[in-house]
């Protein structure tokens, strides 16, 4: 098989374990601007979709959730550094793709300042040549706008790149887009959550990102 040139990665579950941040920020925020903390399933089905249309589930008044935003990131930044760690074998896979002399880029739901935070501080800043992030495009996963804005900036062919994820918005942007897919399956989706969407490979562990090739596996 014939591999990849270029390598675009999903942030959180997928480069960087923060489930507990989020989680921890979802309560909080709850707590504080509605009293009580809904169902836990529902917002992680979110994972991976921008912080607004999340919270805009919780009210109808758009000043509300400004508000609930700011909490929200205010609690996150507070404990970012305290509970978010890189999943383990990620930085040395990523160390030799850039070695390779693969490109690599982010894309990812959150804010650029905040995905810059996360990745200086699990030592991943210095491999990523782009980082489309939610500021970055006025169309989000699922649609396939942040995905076709990194290979903009890569001046990557959708046949050279391959989208590696962990959600199901990260299958449906990376096949909207035209490129190869690949689920992370250490991340908070279960397999059985992902097959609907179909990707092109499965991800038991991150060595297995170095074997991608052209042809889909048959996992």
């Amino acid at each position: 098989m014939r591999g990849f040139s270029t390598y675009l990665f999903d942030l959180d579950g997928t480069l960087i374990d923060s489930t507990e941040l989020i989680m921890s920020s979802f309560r909080h925020t709850m707590r504080i601007h509605i009293g009580t903390v809904p169902s836990e399933a529902e917002w992680r089905a979110g994972f991976g979709t921008p912080l607004g249309p999340q919270l805009a589930r919780y009210t109808d008044d758009p000043s509300e959730v400004t508000a609930m935003t700011a909490t929200y990131r205010a609690h996150n930044r507070e404990h970012h550094d305290r509970l978010v760690t890189p999943y383990t074998g990620v930085r040395d896979v990523v160390a030799q793709l850039a070695t390779r002399g693969a490109r690599l880029g982010i894309v990812t739901s959150k804010s650029r300042v905040a995905t810059s935070h996360g990745l200086r501080h699990c030592g991943l800043d210095r491999f990523f040549d782009v980082l489309v992030t939610e500021d970055d495009t006025t169309e989000h996963k699922p649609q396939p706008a942040p995905v076709t804005e990194a290979l903009s900036r890569l001046d990557t062919s959708v046949t050279d790149a391959v989208f590696i994820g962990d959600s199901p918005w990260d299958c449906e942007a990376g096949k909207a887009a035209g490129v190869s897919t690949a689920a992370a399956l250490w991340g908070p989706f279960a397999r059985e959550t992902l097959e609907p969407y179909a990707p092109d490979h499965w991800l038991e562990q991150p060595d297995q990102i170095l074997a991608l090739g052209r042809a889909p596996s048959s996992g």
